[in-house]
């Protein structure tokens, strides 16, 4: 189980967060910025999102229970915004939940966009909240499936860190077309990881559960 679980963790906080996709969005967001600042602005954004992936990670098991949700249809909710987010990366669109057109442009009037937009909502945005929170309610407060969510979460923000600080150099090397690629590639597998977590969730609901049988 843990393997399967290291696995799924893995692979939700690489498809979710996205460090190629991230590529493009730096550059963009920076395009004011001058080339010395950059590197400082990637650092704090980077900071601030493991910031707010952490501080969630905690949080979250009592958000939920204060609020009386249950895993079943959290991981049903979660599982359709990540499949929406998903559509979006297959077709290679600006997911809404990344960035909205107003957050655009007041990202266009702003000095420093580490900590807004890149922090987030682009890195730590909603889809990436609801995965932490999703991994951490599944682990149910196994030490050893949380310390797996904390290194997948922390290896996807290394690689991402690495992508943004190199954004410049990999849109040289590999262009837009690779970045893209390799994007669909990631929504392909947060696409059929998304329909498991709604299977899960559907498969542990009570009208969905027939009798005689654990859940």
């Amino acid at each position: 189980m843990t393997l399967q679980f290291a696995a799924t963790a893995f692979a939700s906080a690489f498809s979710i967060i996205d460090p190629i996709g991230m590529i493009p969005l730096t550059l963009a967001v920076t395009a004011g910025v001058p080339p010395a600042a950059r590197t400082r602005v990637v650092d704090h954004a980077v900071i601030v999102a493991a910031v707010v992936i952490v501080v969630m990670g905690f949080l979250g098991r009592w958000i939920l229970k204060y609020l009386g949700i249950t895993l079943p249809a959290f991981m049903i909710a979660g599982g359709i915004l990540l499949f929406l987010i998903a559509i979006d990366m297959l077709f290679a669109r600006k997911a809404g939940t990344k960035q909205t057109d107003e957050e655009t442009r007041e990202a266009a009037q702003t000095d420093n966009p580490a900590v807004f937009p890149l922090a987030v909502p682009m890195i730590a945005g909603p889809g990436t909240i609801a995965t932490c929170l999703l991994l951490v309610s599944l682990s149910k407060g196994d030490r050893e499936d949380l310390l797996i969510v904390a290194l997948a979460f922390a290896s996807a923000l290394v690689t991402t860190w690495i992508c943004m600080r190199a954004a410049a150099i990999i849109v040289h090397r590999i262009g837009n077309t690779g970045i893209n690629v390799v994007t669909r590639l990631l929504g392909i597998i947060l696409a059929a990881l998304a329909v498991q977590f709604v299977l899960n969730g559907l498969a542990q609901t009570p009208l969905f559960t027939t009798p005689g049988r654990g859940t």
